[in-house]
């Protein structure tokens, strides 16, 4: 009985966290519109090889994403939330393996293990996003939980699953994956002091199918596109590591706070298990280390290592540390079941700090029109309501909690806050999140217009605009900066009042105001073909 509640519990929360209002607003910023006509191209080719985007090869990332991706467009049909969908069913199987392998590992904390990963911030986000990072933060943690399982009970079973999954990861963003596994791995054994079950994890059948899995398709790009390897491993993996290529520089602590931010509503307890840990690793250093010592020492490396891996790195994103996201949900999980079994309740002091957390993230959802629209939080009426349910929600939350059920209701009080914040969120935010962030409501626009297909190029556009017209129009978009002016007639979208400096660019040809997208501060226009 409690098996079937569990897994209605897991089916329910998923399909509201993850899968529920996936239309709500279309593709946002350059990544997911670029990633999702990456994979209708291959589609529309029935290339599983070669990635490319406006026809020429994109080699950016590896295809595990396409593929899924392509999957999705030949059930469902091409659509942004079909484009969302692998990362929303990724992100379901990390649940639902975390809740399988706990089950083996730590009988009764299974439950509380999966709904914290599956209502961290961070999952919630990249679960619903068009992107590479799901994919490979899922099987990557696969992978590594898959390991732990294999080290504690010897069953090569797991450790075949290991070897497949870390596969998978390195076919969602390449060497990554195996890289920081190795990391991981390495530091477990420093800590251990002890060597010897690395030498097993080389097992040569794990390593023949790692490389049956990864290796066909790495061949078979570089074979057919040289450039492979110049590209996708020293430019895209080397150089983006190394050098600020790419232009996303951030300073070297920019990973800590997106870490705590993407931990959230359980960023309290991790970090107090986190510190409760190594405090313990420390006192019993010369000592044996007991199993669940060792699982939390895992967990704690598995958490910090993606961390500080990347903080060294000159290019910084936030979905680079997802993979290290569940390492810090499975700490507060294994933080709170030993508080349950030693039936002590939470101090005084976490227990308001994780009250005060969680309840305050009903704030910035209720007011999410306000920080789309305005990028800042108004005082009003609406502040007031927020606030007062905040208060309601904290006091809740901190006298759930030291009650005589104790640190046993934690998952219930705080998961009301994630489905009241992630509904809000929904509801509330997503038509100015469309409005303002996606070119979808642009593309439907532009597609009124037409009386006949035209070309549509860019002047001064951001390259999210660029990317996202190019999905939604499925089309190539010309770039007027990239020196792109098509002879035949065609439609120009550009920043409010740029009609003087395109009749400049196209000179002796008609330029005719059309409308303008004022939520994003953009005009479109007519402009005539060359006179032969």
């Amino acid at each position: 009985m409690r098996l079937r509640t569990d897994w209605v519990l897991l089916a329910g929360f998923c399909a509201f966290l993850f899968f529920f209002g996936l239309a709500y607003f279309g593709l946002l910023g350059a990544d997911e519109p670029r990633y999702a006509q990456v994979a209708r191209e291959m589609l529309a080719r029935h290339d599983w090889i070669t990635p490319t985007l406006g026809g020429t090869p994109w080699l950016e990332k590896p295809p595990l994403y396409y593929w899924q991706a392509m999957l999705a467009y030949a059930i469902f049909g091409v659509s942004d939330w079909a484009a969302r969908l692998p990362s929303t069913v990724d992100a379901t199987l990390l649940v639902i393996a975390i809740y399988l392998f706990f089950r083996k590992l730590r009988p009764g904390s299974e439950l509380n293990a999966a709904l914290m990963t599956a209502s961290a911030a961070g999952v919630i986000g990249f679960a619903r996003a068009a992107s590479t990072d799901m994919p490979l933060a899922a099987m990557f943690s696969v992978a590594l939980l898959a390991w732990y399982v294999w080290f504690e009970t010897d069953t090569k079973t797991f450790l075949a699953l290991a070897y497949f999954f870390l596969a998978l990861a390195t076919l969602a963003k390449g060497p990554v994956a195996p890289f920081l596994a190795a990391i991981v791995l390495l530091c477990f054994a420093a800590v251990q002091r002890g060597y010897r079950f690395l030498r097993r994890t080389l097992w040569l059948p794990g390593i023949l199918l790692f490389c049956m899995v990864t290796l066909p398709w790495y061949v078979a790009v570089q074979i057919r596109v040289p450039e492979f390897f110049r590209v996708f491993f020293l430019q895209h993996n080397l150089a983006r590591f190394g050098t600020n290529l790419y232009h996303h520089r951030e300073p070297f602590w920019y990973f800590f706070p997106i870490a705590l931010i993407g931990l959230l509503p359980w960023t309290a307890l991790a970090v107090a298990s986190v510190v409760e840990t190594i405090r313990a690793w420390w006192a019993e250093r010369g000592e044996g280390l007991q199993q669940d010592d060792l699982l939390d020492i895992f967990l704690v490396i598995w958490l910090l290592v993606p961390v500080i891996f990347f903080s060294l790195s000159q290019s910084k994103l936030p979905g680079y540390i997802l993979p290290a996201l569940p390492a810090g949900t499975l700490l507060t999980s294994e933080y709170v079941r030993r508080r349950a079994e030693d039936d002590k309740r939470l101090g005084g002091v976490l227990t308001m700090l994780h009250a005060v957390i969680a309840a305050a993230l009903i704030i910035p959802a209720l007011m999410i029109q306000y920080l789309v629209l305005q990028h800042r939080l108004p005082w009003g009426k609406g502040m007031a309501i927020a606030l007062g349910l905040f208060l309601v929600l904290a006091v809740g939350i901190a006298v759930s909690l030291r009650t005589r059920l104790g640190v046993s209701s934690i998952r219930f009080v705080t998961l009301i806050v994630v489905v009241l914040g992630v509904g809000s969120v929904l509801r509330l935010g997503s038509p100015a999140l469309d409005s303002t962030q996606s070119a979808r409501p642009l593309a439907r626009e532009l597609a009124s217009l037409e009386t006949k297909p035209l070309p549509i190029a860019v002047f001064h556009i951001m390259r999210e605009t660029e990317y996202g017209l190019a999905f939604y129009r499925n089309r190539i978009i010309y770039a007027y900066d990239r020196g792109e002016i098509p002879d035949n007639e065609h439609l120009v979208v550009a920043p409010e009042g740029s009609q003087v400096a395109l009749a400049k660019l196209v000179a002796g040809r008609r330029v005719s105001y059309l409308g303008s997208f004022a939520p994003q501060g953009l005009d479109y226009y007519w402009v005539a073909g060359k006179n032969p």
